[in-house]
């Protein structure tokens, strides 16, 4: 049932590895254990505009800002960015957080992180033109 492969897409101090993406839920949701390595301030605040983000921490804690309101989520703790809200995270500890992501729908998946990754490591000072366009193409704006 699962077509991700658990596949694991590292983008700087984030790692990304997708258990359920859109084509095993009809589009409905995609489901991530993801990664953030200490001091890690990733990704930079954003918006998306027709998906819900919800985190689960498995291990460590993450400070999440969810527009205006900042919350440190610890093991055990979720946090909901409905869409449309401006969120942003990081990891200030001294160990990596390991969380469980939940999109819906399924818009953002895999592939999204996959671009992102393939700019980001096609050498020289990051492309954000580029950057943005994956973006805009999946729905995702930075926030200014």
């Amino acid at each position: 049932m699962n077509s991700t492969g658990h596949e694991l897409i590292t983008i700087g101090s984030l790692s990304m590895r997708f258990l359920v993406d859109g084509r095993d839920t009809a589009g409905h949701m995609a489901m991530a254990e993801m990664i953030v390595q200490p001091l890690a301030k990733v990704p930079p605040p954003h918006r998306h505009v027709d998906v819900d983000e919800t985190v689960h921490i498995l291990e460590g804690s993450l400070t999440c800002r969810v527009d205006d309101c900042v919350s440190v989520l610890n093991k055990g703790d979720y946090g909901f960015s409905p869409r449309g809200s401006v969120h942003h995270f990081s990891n200030p500890g001294d160990v990596p957080a390991r969380v469980l992501v939940v999109f819906s729908p399924a818009n953002i998946g895999p592939e999204y992180f996959r671009e992102v990754a393939d700019v980001l490591g096609a050498g020289g000072p990051p492309d954000m033109e580029m950057i943005k366009s994956v973006m805009k193409r999946y729905g995702i704006e930075l926030a200014s």
